[in-house]
C-alpha cells in the first residue's frame, strides 16, 4: 500500500500561501494550527505528520525574501519534539516525525527525546536524521564554521548507531515492578553500551525503558552519495525531493540496490517523495487556485526565492534567459539545487519559468488537477517504483491538506492503493516495518 505523510508546514508550501484568503491566521507559535493539521492527517488515515526544523534564522541577508517568509525558513517555530509531544495527547494513530541534527546534538539527548516521544505517543515516534544544510547554524553552537561534508556523514553514521544502541539499553521486560517481592527492575537486563567511534563516544545506559517500537522509526533525506549510503545502512524511511519521475525511479533503484551489502532487503526501507498538491473539484478550480498564488509573487521576489534554492545569486542574469549551470558542491545541501537546475535545462526553461515552477512546490514537484488527475500522477509514480509513497504539502493551509484528504484520498482508496484504516498498533507496524531486535538480545 502507498504510504502518505503530511508536511506540517504552517505557512503553506507556496511562497504566497500565508497571504491567501483561505490561510489560517495567526500562524506564528499557534499550537492549535498544528493540532488541526495533525487531526486532518489522522482523519485522512495518513501514516504520519512531519515537522521539518532548523537551528537558526535564515535569509536575513535577503531583506525582501526574509520579510516575505519563504516556506522552508521557519524564523519562529516550536521545538519539534516538544510540539509533537503535545500533539500526541490529542491524536491516537498518526505517526509523529520530527527533525533533529546529528551535527549539533548529542546521541544521548536524541535517544532520550525520541524514546520519550515514543512512550508518550504509545509507539508513534519518528526521527528525521539530518546533518544540517545551513552553514550559518554552526554559529549558534559555538563553532566558527560548519563541519565539512566529508566529516558530517561519517559522524552521522556513528551517531545513529550510538542512538540505536542506547534505545536497546534495557530489555523489554527489564522493569518487573514486583510489589510483593520489592523488586522494581531486573538488573541483569540493563546493558552498558560503551560506544567508542572516531567521532562519537557514549557510555550509557539510557535512563529510559526500551521504546514501544523497539526503535522509533528513523528517517533520512540526504541524496548525495554519502547520504545514500547512510540511508541504505541505517534508515527505515527516506525523504526524496525534486526531479522528474524518471530521475526519481533512478534514485529509488540506486538506493535500494545499496542495501544488500549491509545485510538488508529493499522492503526494509520506504522512500517517500515530497510533493505539493493543488487539488480541486475540477481541474479548472485547481488551475485558478494555482494562478491566484502565482499572481501574489512579484518577479524580484521570485528571483530571490530561486537564488535561495540554487544557493547562487542569479539577480544579475536576464529574467527571460537560461538558468546558469550549477557546478561544485556547497558546504550545505546540494541535491535540491542540482535537481532544480537540471529540470530547468532539461525542459529549456527561462529563469522566470523556473521560479514560477519552483514556487508551486518549494523547489520540489507538484501535482495539480481534480481528484482523478492527481491520483493518476500519484499512482503512476507509486506503481512505477519512483517511490513507496509521498509527503504531501498543501500550498495554503489548512485548505490544501483538507482538499487532499477530502478529494484525493477517497480516490486512492477506491483504486485499492491506499489503506482505509490504521491496522497496526504502532507507527512502525502501519508502515509495514518489523520491530527491531535488541543488539543485546540473548545476552546473559
Amino acid at each position: 500500500m502507498m504510504i502518505l505523510g503530511a508536511n506540517a508546514r504552517a505557512v503553506g508550501a507556496h511562497l504566497a500561501g500565508w497571504r491567501h484568503r483561505d490561510h489560517w491566521a495567526p500562524t506564528v507559535m499557534n499550537l492549535q494550527n498544528s493540532v488541526t493539521c495533525a487531526q486532518i492527517a489522522e482523519r485522512g488515515k495518513m501514516h504520519f505528520l512531519f515537522l521539518a526544523d532548523g537551528n537558526g534564522v535564515r535569509q536575513m541577508n535577503k531583506p525582501e525574501l526574509f520579510e516575505a517568509m519563504a516556506p522552508t525558513d521557519r524564523p519562529s517555530v516550536f521545538e519539534p519534539v516538544t510540539l509533537l509531544s503535545a500533539i500526541s495527547m490529542v491524536t491516537k494513530h498518526v505517526g509523529l516525525v520530527a527533525t533533529a541534527t546529528a551535527t549539533y546534538e548529542q546521541p544521548f539527548m536524541i535517544a532520550r527525546k525520541f524514546a520519550s516521544l515514543d512512550h508518550l505517543s504509545a509507539g508513534r515516534a519518528g526521527w528525521n536524521l539530518v546533518t544540517t544544510s545551513n552553514a550559518e547554524d554552526s554559529l549558534n553552537f559555538g563553532y566558527t564554521e560548519h563541519m565539512a561534508r566529508d566529516e558530517r556523514y561519517p559522524r552521522a553514521v556513528e551517531f545513529a548507531e550510538a542512538v540505536k544502541g542506547l534505545w536497546d539499553s534495557w530489555d523489554d521486560d527489564a522493569f518487573v515492578q514486583d510489589q510483593a517481592a520489592g523488586r522494581f527492575l531486573d538488573r541483569s537486563k540493563v546493558h552498558i553500551l560503551d560506544f567508542k567511534g572516531k567521532y562519537i563516544q557514549v557510555r550509557g545506559p539510557l535512563n529510559m525503558a526500551r521504546p514501544p517500537q523497539g526503535h522509533p522509526v528513523v528517517f533520512s533525506a540526504g541524496q548525495s552519495d554519502p547520504g545514500k549510503e547512510l540511508t541504505a545502512k541505517l534508515s527505515d524511511c527516506m525523504f526524496a525531493t525534486g526531479g522528474s519521475m524518471a530521475a526519481a525511479q533512478a534514485n529509488y533503484a540506486d538506493i535500494k540496490s545499496r542495501m544488500a551489502k549491509y545485510g538488508r532487503t529493499p522492503d526494509q526501507l520506504k522512500i517517500m517523495h515530497d510533493v505539493t498538491i493543488y487539488a480541486g473539484r475540477t481541474s479548472e478550480e485547481a488551475d485558478a487556485h494555482h494562478q491566484e498564488l502565482q499572481a501574489l509573487i512579484p518577479p524580484a521576489l521570485g528571483i530571490d526565492f530561486l537564488s535561495k534554492l540554487l544557493e547562487t545569486d542569479i539577480s544579475g542574469y536576464p529574467l527571460d534567459g537560461p538558468v546558469p549551470v550549477m557546478t561544485g558542491q556547497n558546504v550545505g545541501g546540494t541535491s535540491l539545487r542540482f535537481s532544480v537546475s537540471e529540470a530547468a535545462h532539461r525542459d529549456n526553461l527561462t529563469i522566470r519559468q523556473t521560479y514560477q515552477r519552483a514556487l508551486a512546490g518549494s523547489g520540489g514537484c507538484s501535482f495539480k488537477g481534480n481528484a482523478q488527475q492527481v491520483a493518476d500522477e500519484m499512482e503512476a509514480w507509486y506503481r512505477g517504483q519512483a517511490c513507496d509513497g509521498f509527503v504531501v504539502s498543501g500550498p495554503v493551509m489548512p485548505r490544501g491538506l483538507n482538499d487532499f484528504v477530502d478529494l484525493v484520498i477517497p480516490e486512492l482508496q477506491r483504486r485499492g492503493i491506499f489503506h482505509r484504516d490504521y491496522a497496526g498498533a504502532t507507527f512502525r507496524a502501519n508502515l509495514g516495518l518489523a520491530r527491531p531486535a535488541s543488539i543485546f538480545a540473548g545476552a546473559a
